[in-house]
């Protein structure tokens, strides 16, 4: 047992979505989006980096040393799998870890539309969930790719850096790879996938525009993709994935993009106050006709008016997504107000509007 599994006993036992461990400051939990301190020496930086050298692979330590920063995967078998990430600070190492459940909890399980699972019922094209760093997005594809897993006889192949939620085959074949680990890049193995005789293609991050490509690739040759994105909204979303490509070839990219994309789930965790935990509220684009001109035409400043009249196609905008949750007593009405775009909409569930908001 790694001296380090106590930490993630506790993370586990106390709720905790997030564990950070940083020379010069006591080890902190983040429980329901709040951080807290554990009652704990201050960590020093030769003792911390012993402890985090214990369960980093060689290869990963090399990487670390050399470029300052490092992402890894670390399991513990009948607890729960974490995502990593090693960085230097001014006190010395750092890490911070994300738990990623054993469990992986379905879609009705975890409240979201029920239009979330139609997209496990797609045959082929690009579906993306965006958000911040911490939004759910994982969760989200993980319940996805578990009703795929369920109720599909396909080849399901996850291409993740690290692998986070591992999916047991069921009426599929599910093949986890790892950047780093098992393939050099997410580039390379969306190239080696398209010889692998996959349906399902699940890409943990389109970072750079190699990827993005060979997705929409994908996508358009008879594939369902899953990918994420850093984005807030759909339509910045779409424009994200149009603006990453040479201005030359813009024009291209948004007649194939137009084509190849399904859907954008944009989504916002939110603190529960009914029960203890967390809850997404999400934003949802559906690829209508109507929607696929928007995308070809460049007028995507027009998709949050689209998604206003598509909610018969089980559309909705994020403050569509906030008002279902906050009218369900899930969330706290002063959060829903501050996350609000149109704050105007949410002021009459407020007692008293923070003076600092009343003229946005």
């Amino acid at each position: 047992m790694a001296q380090i599994d106590a930490f993630f006993k506790l993370m586990n036992d106390q709720g905790a979505s997030d564990l950070h461990m940083v020379a010069g400051q006591q080890p902190v939990l983040r429980i329901r989006g709040e951080m807290e301190r554990v009652k704990y020496q201050t960590l020093e930086d030769t003792n911390l980096k012993e402890m985090l050298y214990e369960i980093v692979s060689e290869d990963r330590i090399k990487t670390f040393e050399e470029t300052g920063d490092v992402d890894f995967g670390y399991e513990i078998p009948g607890l729960a799998r974490y995502r990593g990430n090693l960085f230097r600070q001014k006190n010395g190492i750092g890490a911070v870890f994300r738990e990623i459940p054993s469990n992986i909890l379905g879609v009705e399980q975890l409240g979201l539309p029920k239009v979330i699972h139609r997209l496990s019922e797609l045959k082929k094209g690009l579906v993306l969930v965006t958000g911040p760093t911490g939004s759910g997005k994982s969760t989200t594809l993980a319940a996805i790719v578990d009703e795929v897993n369920a109720n599909r006889k396909d080849h399901i192949l996850t291409i993740e850096d690290p692998i986070e939620f591992v999916h047991q085959s069921k009426s599929c074949i599910v093949n986890h790879r790892e950047v780093g680990a098992h393939t050099n890049s997410f580039s390379a193995a969306l190239r080696g996938a398209l010889r692998e005789d996959p349906d399902v293609i699940l890409v943990g991050e389109m970072r750079d525009l190699e990827t993005i490509a060979l997705a929409m690739e994908a996508a358009m040759t008879g594939h369902l993709v899953f990918g994420t994105l850093h984005t807030l909204n759909a339509s910045k979303t779409v424009d994200r994935v149009i603006e990453i490509f040479p201005a030359s070839q813009q024009a291209q990219v948004r007649s194939t993009l137009a084509d190849a994309l399904k859907a954008v789930v944009s989504q916002t965790l939110f603190k529960r106050v009914d029960i203890k935990g967390r809850c997404a509220a999400m934003e949802i684009l559906l690829c209508t006709p109507a929607v696929r001109n928007l995308i070809r035409e460049g007028k995507t400043y027009q998709i949050t008016s689209a998604m206003q009249t598509g909610k018969k196609f089980g559309m909705q905008t994020m403050d569509d997504g906030i008002l279902e949750i906050l009218e369900k007593g899930w969330i706290s009405p002063t959060d829903a107000y501050l996350n609000a775009i149109e704050k105007n909409n949410f002021v009459k569930f407020l007692k008293k509007p923070p003076s600092e908001f009343e003229d946005f």
